[in-house]
């Protein structure tokens, strides 16, 4: 827990007349980040947080986003665009249990050189919302397109990010509700027009479970962009399926994984991205090399807990190791590293949360020099309380240009559910918590009373 002295004060004025909080863009950056990390164009990465039990126009659990812009010295409170339904030029209005931001996706959908943010929802038949990126950010007016979650990549590898949309329940019951899903190619007009449509999965997998997130990347070097998706799978499990590219379009491959968390990211150098899943159910990661001809063979992959040499913590049932998976280079060795989110850590009597850092290697991921951070941690502001799920969800991302990968890591219980997110800086030598930084809803000027601010990072 922290006191609210550790906010550092909203003072940016209302823009627009929308539901959409002030930006303050930061000073031009030499050295461009990727477009789908960049609304503004400044050259910096920018951090997207969701608090989707925020109350919204007098509606419990509407949900709300905010998205920090980054910039030589780190985020900061005075550069943010918070975003609703509450107003006008975001498509609907605040509606009871809709929990906007429970999943958002990013990337130049138009094409004029700046990141666009998609917002989901948790509730199926819900659309989502494109918000439009420009030189002053996020515009405040968006887009309705026919998903409940989405995400973005160059699947057809013309160079122009395409845009997957699923359209899913979100049970949690024996059996999942089902899902639907289509290709968006990109370009995407402004106006919700794509510039034509394919079928996801026409085998049917998708009928029988409930699509909640996922990511992409290349695995296999081809050019084009694989999709990776988190699904709810029936009676209280969770995994992960992958979808390989191919010219003509997604194929599921046979083996699906087990867990609730994926990133995809190159942890040993050699040029292929590798997937790596979260099982918090078994306390492990699993980690999924890529190679020329996809993914390398079961007997292959790789597993971590806090047994393997090197990470800090001890496995205990109930810790929830691999709640949250974030991948990264945080040491700017050219190598991915991995983000773990243990968010029931048990710090003597308490169940608070941890992170684990684990690096990657030219052998692949290893335990040796892991690195551990809880809300005890010196340097880290705040105190560990039971129930905090410090972890319950992380980020990597480059957010003040130097090369090297920061760490956004929520709290969603934090304050009896306001939430928080922490920003930790990359290094050479890792992670590092000199000029750590700690916000919350209340000091970006949105609603945060019991919003689960960061329940989703990206």
């Amino acid at each position: 827990m922290f006191s609210a002295r550790s906010y550092v004060r909203w003072a940016g004025p209302l823009a627009m007349g929308l539901a959409v909080l002030g930006v303050v863009p930061s000073t031009a950056h030499a050295t461009a980040a990727p477009v789908h990390d960049d609304f503004n164009g400044d050259g910096y990465q920018d951090l997207v947080v969701g608090a989707p039990w925020a109350t919204v126009g007098g509606q419990s659990r509407a949900g709300e986003v905010t998205v920090m812009y980054g910039g030589p010295h780190g985020l900061s409170t005075a550069r943010r665009t918070v975003i609703s339904r509450a107003g006008n030029g975001i498509p609907g209005s605040p509606v009871k249990d809709q929990k906007f931001g429970q999943q958002v996706s990013k990337g130049d959908l138009d094409g004029d050189g700046y990141a666009d943010l998609v917002i989901g929802v948790g509730v199926g038949a819900t659309d989502s919302v494109i918000v439009w990126g420009g030189p002053g950010g996020l515009s405040g007016t968006g887009t309705s397109i026919p998903a409940s979650n989405t995400q973005t990549g160059d699947f057809d590898g013309d160079g122009k990010p395409d845009l997957a949309l699923f359209r899913t329940g979100y049970s949690q019951m024996d059996d999942p509700s089902g899902t639907t899903g289509t290709i968006w190619k990109g370009p995407v007009t402004r106006t919700g027009t794509p510039s034509g449509t394919t079928a996801i999965d026409p085998d049917g997998y998708l009928k029988v479970i409930d699509i909640w997130d996922g990511g992409a990347g290349d695995v296999n070097g081809d050019g084009r962009d694989d999709l990776a998706l988190e699904a709810y799978c029936g009676e209280g499990y969770y995994c992960a399926q992958l979808y390989l590219s191919s010219p003509s379009g997604l194929v599921r491959t046979d083996e699906p994984f087990y867990g609730s968390a994926t990133a995809l990211g190159d942890v040993n150098g050699d040029g292929y991205d590798d997937l790596v899943t979260g099982d918090s159910l078994n306390e492990r990661i699993m980690v999924a090399y890529g190679s020329k001809s996809g993914l390398t063979p079961p007997a292959t992959w790789k597993f971590f807990s806090q047994n393997t040499p090197g990470v800090p913590g001890a496995k205990e049932s109930g810790d929830n190791f691999g709640w949250s998976v974030a991948v990264g280079d945080i040491t700017g060795d050219g190598i991915d590293d991995v983000a773990v989110g243990v968010a029931s850590e048990g710090l003597g009597s308490l169940r608070a949360g941890m992170v684990n850092i684990l690096r990657g290697s030219r052998t692949g991921l290893t335990g040796a020099g892991a690195q551990g951070f809880t809300q005890n941690t010196p340097g880290i502001p705040g105190t560990a309380e039971k129930g905090d799920d410090f972890g319950s969800s992380v980020q990597l991302l480059d957010i003040n240009g130097n090369g090297y990968a920061d760490l956004a890591a929520a709290t969603v219980h934090e304050n009896a559910g306001d939430g928080a997110v922490w920003e930790l800086r990359g290094r050479p030598t890792g992670l590092v918590t000199d000029a750590a930084l700690v916000f919350g809803g209340k000091a970006v000027g949105a609603a945060y009373a019991k919003a689960r601010f960061g329940d989703e990072l990206d």
